[in-house]
């Protein structure tokens, strides 16, 4: 088989190489819908939510690159964890035990029951998509998967906190999943022949003849989002309008991404789920004295 070259990751592609962008993502969603709940986090549920959610994605990618053969990749974050495989393993145990100790000695046990009924489904999502059903055809997709336990990531410790929260967090919560649900889709798009060449299915493999409704979801999610957002006031408003901003520039990127390259739209597909980093600095700069 012709290697595929690759070369050096360009600068701005390392926050996706590292699988830095996803958690970001997580930690810029708890923030926002704990506002919502009005439930107060401290430093370890932050702590604990960016290293887990880092660790899962290293671990999809670093099994990726073990199954691989060299001339398979087609993507840097791959090729990163394939080169760097055993340094990388090693910081992912000390990320591991640092995170372990946090939730140990920190979550009260409400918290820890929460992340371990989350952990369960978490490890059969690896285990299932990158061990025992790889290339099944017909396996749960495995953007559906991730955008589910996305969702539950983000309001795992809010929802710990105050179960009540539930009924003021649906909406704002379920427009985040289904964000997570277009992002993943339109990856599976652009990353077909990826896909493909990792000897891996996705949803545009799995159903080609769901192209349109992937390409129109994030508008149909702007709109709705901005529906919701009328009604609503404060922190619910936030939620619902940063929910509007991700829709419309995931489409936007959708539109552009033939004209910037696959890499390019990779590298800023996640960079879109960030709305609320806007109203984050607002507030740090309200208090600013």
């Amino acid at each position: 088989m012709e290697r595929f070259i690759l070369g050096r990751p360009k600068w701005w592609q390392w926050l996706t190489v590292l699988s830095l962008d996803a958690p970001a993502v997580a930690l810029l969603w708890q923030w926002q819908l704990a506002r919502v709940a009005r439930t107060p986090l401290a430093w370890h549920h932050r702590f604990i939510l960016g290293a887990a959610t880092w660790l899962t994605y290293a671990a999809d990618r670093w099994i990726e690159g073990w199954w691989l053969a060299p001339a398979q990749v087609r993507t840097q974050r791959h090729r990163f964890y394939q080169r760097w495989r055993w340094p990388v393993f090693i910081v992912w145990l000390g990320v591991l035990v640092a995170a372990l100790t946090a939730a140990l000695t920190r979550l009260n046990r409400r918290e820890i029951i929460a992340g371990f009924l989350l952990l369960a489904p978490v490890l059969v999502y690896v285990f299932s998509h990158q061990l025992l059903h790889r290339r099944h055809r017909w396996r749960a997709p495995k953007e559906v998967c991730v955008a589910l336990l996305f969702a539950a990531g983000v309001s795992c410790f809010s929802l710990a906190g105050n179960p009540g929260a539930i009924r003021p967090l649906a909406a704002p919560l379920g427009l985040f999943g289904a964000l997570c649900l277009a992002n993943c889709a339109l990856i599976s798009l652009w990353e077909t022949d990826v896909d493909r060449a990792h000897d891996q299915t996705s949803l545009a493999l799995q159903y080609p003849r769901g192209r349109r409704l992937v390409r129109a979801l994030p508008w149909l999610l702007a709109a709705l989002a901005a529906g919701l957002a009328a009604p609503e006031a404060g922190a619910g408003r936030t939620a619902a309008l940063c929910a509007a901003a991700s829709g419309l520039l995931l489409g936007a990127l959708d539109l552009a991404h033939t004209r910037c390259g696959r890499q390019l739209a990779r590298a800023l597909v996640d960079v879109t789920l960030m709305t609320p980093l806007a109203p984050l600095l607002a507030a740090a700069w309200i208090r600013w004295p």
